[in-house]
């Protein structure tokens, strides 16, 4: 367990392999926990650094503020302290917004981009989280803890494949969280539309979802294969929201694949 101190709170993170460094960022009410096994796969030839964004696992919770923007700034303090000048950034759902905002803000920052089930605009966001975004809605629901993790496993089998491993998982995550960064990053996430401002990617952007995605429209990937600069696109057949988790295999060798592809330079 490794942690930094930031001018804005403590960021815990695990790191993992030996290589050229790569930065793996979780979704909302997630942590680093959910990369174990794309860790382990690119172990031999890169160094996988994976965050908690603060409020969530293990990184600080003393703040009032948890907007995308506010992980963006993290990630860019984290890369400072480890003295790692650029890196690709792969993000699953919100860490994925996160990184295309990396990308837009600190270009030199990001050598390419993977986002995973990432919201581009955030209307995209499936009802629930919209609503999870408001604080009287947020509140009610985080003062009801038994008919919150109820809920979950209600819908878990319609979110991932293997849902008792993920149900584990978030339940845990869960209990991690504070009400703060609960519906104000899931808030920030709603209104943030990169739609835009794609076209200033200048870093190569892979789209990897889910066809099965009921967390974020599975659309978003049109917006990336049209607006991205330089882009590709994977759509999982067998996978949701969590293609990582869904099919393991499969994701993994797609990441690789892509964090090892030379694109031509200009002259």
């Amino acid at each position: 367990m490794s942690s930094i101190v930031t001018d804005q709170g403590i960021v815990h993170y695990e790191a993992y392999g030996r290589g050229q460094p790569v930065i793996l960022l979780h979704g909302w009410l997630g942590s680093w926990g959910y990369w174990l096994r794309t860790m382990e796969t690119l172990k031999s030839e890169y160094r996988c650094y994976a965050l908690d964004f603060w409020g969530f696992g293990d990184s600080g919770k003393r703040r009032s503020s948890y907007h995308v923007n506010d992980f963006v700034g993290l990630v860019d303090q984290f890369m400072d302290r480890l003295g790692i000048e650029a890196a690709p950034i792969v993000g699953h759902s919100m860490g994925g917004t996160v990184a295309m905002c990396l990308a837009l803000t600190k270009p030199k920052r990001v050598q390419r981009v993977i986002v995973v089930g990432s919201p581009v605009v955030g209307d995209s966001l499936n009802i629930f989280l919209r609503l999870a975004g408001k604080p009287w809605i947020a509140s009610i629901v985080w003062h009801l803890p038994v008919a919150l993790q109820f809920g979950i496993k209600v819908f878990s089998p319609l979110v991932v494949k293997n849902w008792n491993e993920w149900y584990s998982m978030i339940t845990r995550d869960l209990s991690q969280t504070t009400l703060e960064a609960f519906f104000s990053s899931i808030n920030s996430l709603h209104k943030t539309d990169l739609s835009a401002q794609l076209p200033g990617i200048t870093a190569p952007v892979m789209g990897i979802y889910g066809v099965s995605d009921n967390v974020v429209a599975p659309n978003q990937a049109n917006l990336i294969a049209k607006n991205a600069p330089i882009s590709r696109v994977k759509m999982m057949s067998g996978s949701g929201h969590f293609p990582m988790l869904d099919e393991p295999q499969a994701f993994n060798n797609y990441l690789a694949e892509f964090l090892s592809f030379k694109f031509a330079t200009a002259n």
